[in-house]
């Protein structure tokens, strides 16, 4: 690396002086450190754009590259973030002198490294995000810039501190535009979503921005098929067959959106094609049942398979707590997702695992004890099948409560069914399934009455009971 001194020699004095008189400092490390601090401000980031400082930023960045000076390089690229933060007169001028392509090249050759530098990464996301928030000209401009092959290795590089500004950039870039989620879903932009997913799995996130994006792409727009079947096994004949029938990357996007509805329960109009979608992955996943030996840990449990049963049977009863059920109201999106859930015969099938697996334990503790007294007047019992996951009764009891929750038709469906006495075998308690006993209270209630009895419990939505 070069001498701070003798390589500001080299550098042109038309960059360098109005940053040290705007500074007014002796050096330009000196001058760059006091612009900085200074840009914080509003009122700093005006006077700068008043004295036209930006250009003089961006011709300094092309004359630096990591081998000359990284620290100039590292504190030039600060000072622009700063400038383009919420100043338009900075964030056009950025745009008007190709600031795009400047950052880009950056990008480029950080990405390039044997190991990413990821703080030179991370500065020039979050530049292009301050510049992003302009306005529509200024992100199709950095849209342009990056689509799709930059955003692809960026979305590549695993580690938090990329991923986190990636996905903050791509929310801003597609929060307001259905064209450019659009792109971003489509074959040519498919990939950057799959990594970006990919990368969240394995490393994590700091940030919500992840959540924020895969909001937008998931239930805002009609794409989380398309992203769920992207992240699928490549083959699933490897390993023996064992647990490839579904990805780990697809267990991980149910969980986010699995927090997503958690968080913003009621806030959120469930489409009907994801409602589908989540019900065909439920019911794909539910032959793991017969093949999975007894489990006594909850989800996340390390079996994929069984991890993407649980989350996506945890998402079925968060979009059936969505309808708020008031009466005379019309009907909107969530409550048409609930009626195609029904229509698919989520019922029928909730009600045929719950005669499927083994009964709560005091239930089959009370069983044994009557075959131990040598008792001829019991059925044969067929074998069934254990529990997949500590939880696993209750949540689908939790599937059942919301879909009667005001809904008669659902509760004469129930009484036809003789799905009362498959209720009442669920209003025990059961250390394997923490609040059974409270759900399926709630959902025998709703079988008998039309307005809701006195509860220990929320009247509204009952969408989840925590531990």
């Amino acid at each position: 690396m070069k001498n701070s001194a003798s390589f500001e020699q080299s550098i042109p004095e038309r960059i360098t002086q109005p940053l040290l008189s705007a500074s007014n400092s002796c050096t330009l490390e000196a001058s760059l450190e006091a612009l900085i601090e200074a840009s914080k401000s509003v009122e700093g980031r005006s006077n700068f754009a008043s004295q036209n400082i930006l250009p003089c930023v961006l011709e300094l960045i092309q004359c630096l590259d990591y081998t000359s000076n990284n620290a100039l390089q590292l504190s030039s690229l600060r000072l622009l973030r700063n400038l383009c933060a919420g100043e338009i007169r900075n964030q056009n001028v950025f745009i008007e002198q190709n600031g795009v392509g400047v950052v880009s090249s950056i990008l480029q050759n950080a990405m390039l490294l044997f190991d990413p530098d990821r703080v030179i990464i991370r500065l020039g996301l979050q530049v292009l995000t301050n510049v992003s928030l302009a306005g529509e000209e200024h992100q199709q401009a950095i849209w342009h810039g990056l689509f799709p092959d930059k955003f692809v290795s960026l979305a590549r590089i695993r580690y938090c501190e990329i991923s986190d500004p990636l996905s903050m950039i791509l929310y801003n870039l597609c929060s307001t535009n259905s064209e450019l989620v659009a792109s971003l879903c489509s074959d040519v932009g498919l990939p950057i979503l799959e990594e970006i997913t990919r990368t969240t799995s394995l490393v994590g996130f700091k940030e919500d921005w992840v959540k924020l994006f895969l909001s937008r792409i998931c239930l805002e727009e009609p794409y989380f098929p398309r992203l769920f079947s992207a992240l699928r096994p490549i083959d699933t004949s490897k390993d023996g067959g064992k647990d490839m029938s579904f990805s780990s990357e697809q267990a991980f996007l149910l969980t986010i959106i699995l927090e997503i509805l958690n968080e913003r329960i009621g806030d959120i109009s469930i489409p009907k094609d994801f409602a589908s979608c989540i019900h065909r992955i439920f019911q794909s996943s539910i032959p793991i049942i017969s093949s999975t030996p007894i489990c006594e840990r909850s989800l996340p449990t390390g079996t994929t398979a069984v991890d993407v049963l649980g989350y996506s049977l945890n998402i079925l009863r968060d979009i059936c707590a969505q309808e708020d059920g008031k009466e005379g109201g019309h009907k909107d999106v969530s409550e048409d997702a609930v009626d195609v859930l029904l229509s698919l015969g989520l019922i029928d099938l909730l009600l045929g695992i719950l005669r499927d697996i083994e009964p709560p334990a005091i239930v089959k503790k009370a069983i044994q004890q009557a075959e131990n007294e040598n008792r001829t007047d019991l059925p044969n019992t067929p074998k069934l099948c254990p529990c997949p996951y500590k939880g696993f009764r209750r949540d689908i009891v939790a599937v059942i409560a919301n879909c009667l929750y005001r809904k008669k038709h659902v509760q004469d469906d129930i009484r036809k069914k003789n799905g009362v006495f498959v209720l009442l075998q669920q209003c025990v308690v059961d250390e394997n399934n923490p609040f059974l006993r409270e759900w399926g209270i709630w959902a025998l209630r709703w079988t008998q009455k039309q307005r809701p009895l006195s509860l220990s419990m929320p009247h509204d939505h009952l969408k989840t009971i925590k531990e």
